[in-house]
């Protein structure tokens, strides 16, 4: 039976949607985990079609096939990967930031920026930053914390509303934000791959119910966000803000910010290849 992978962060409701409710059928078996997880079961070869990091990708891009059209993107906010900080990210330099480990990709971008944007460097330190994490987020001493996901979507609306989460991270940055200022192109978080090894009519397959089970998910993004805040506990009209934000298809212009994206990772020598490969059509 066919392993394909799913990210348990609201995000993926749109893809997955269709897929949950019986809807659109698949022809294997859902396997849930954080980004990196899966990144792990898809390099050991434990899962066949997954969500990965864009980064796990370029990481080793001659084991990946890309899945056309299918992707977790923004042109501009994205509003779950954020950057809390107690100060101007330009003052970070030396001060010790906290970098969730739930994602290869958004580690990797933040680097980028406080290299090229913010040109600074601070310490960058692995911690926990899940929604569990939430309510001890300061027993660790830090100037600033990346949060990805749920937890950073829920940050990011209270400290919206104000009160003690405004008053902790008078500093909020938007990674997807950040880019789109910076290169004037879309961002890429996460894509869909098969193994170079998993026959091309079983991947095809997975990949046609994905974007059936997408197109579903699209047309009904008010049930998602009411799903979505029973989860997190974020207002529905902030989720549906959420899901409208985010973009899940690989278009030109995607492909243009992922190709930038991995350019500046190979030139700093982060990943060894950029090169963009795709699941043939038969």
């Amino acid at each position: 039976m066919l392993r394909v992978g799913r990210i348990p962060y609201i995000n993926c409701y749109p893809v997955y949607g269709g897929i949950d409710r019986g809807i659109v059928s698949l022809d294997g078996s859902l396997v849930t985990g954080f980004p990196t997880a899966l990144n792990g079961l898809m390099a050991r070869g434990e899962l066949d079609v997954s969500v990965v990091s864009a980064v796990e990708y370029a990481r080793d891009a001659t084991r990946y096939l890309l899945l056309p059209e299918l992707g977790i993107t923004s042109d501009g906010p994205v509003r779950s990967v954020m950057l809390f900080s107690k100060r101007p990210p330009s003052a970070l330099g030396g001060r010790k930031v906290i970098v969730s480990r739930s994602s290869m990709t958004s580690v990797a971008l933040l680097e980028l920026l406080f290299e090229h944007v913010w040109r600074c460097r601070p310490e960058f330190v692995l911690g926990d930053a899940e929604l569990a994490d939430v309510e001890r987020f300061e027993d660790e001493p830090h100037d600033a914390r990346l949060v990805i996901g749920d937890a950073a979507l829920k940050l990011f609306d209270q400290a919206n509303r104000g009160g003690a989460w405004a008053l902790r991270y008078p500093h909020r940055e938007d990674l997807g934000a950040v880019w789109k200022s910076w290169t004037g192109l879309p961002f890429v978080f996460a894509v869909w791959v098969a193994q170079r090894s998993t026959p091309v009519r079983d991947a095809l397959s997975a990949h046609a119910s994905l974007i059936a089970s997408r197109d579903w998910g699209l047309e009904h993004i008010e049930q998602l966000a009411l799903q979505a805040a029973i989860a997190t506990g974020v207002p529905r009209e902030t989720c549906a803000v959420y899901f409208s934000g985010l973009d899940y298809r690989l278009s030109y212009p995607h492909l243009a910010g992922l190709t930038e994206f991995f350019r500046r990772l190979v030139l700093a020598g982060r990943v060894p290849d950029g090169s963009l490969a795709f699941l043939p059509a038969a």
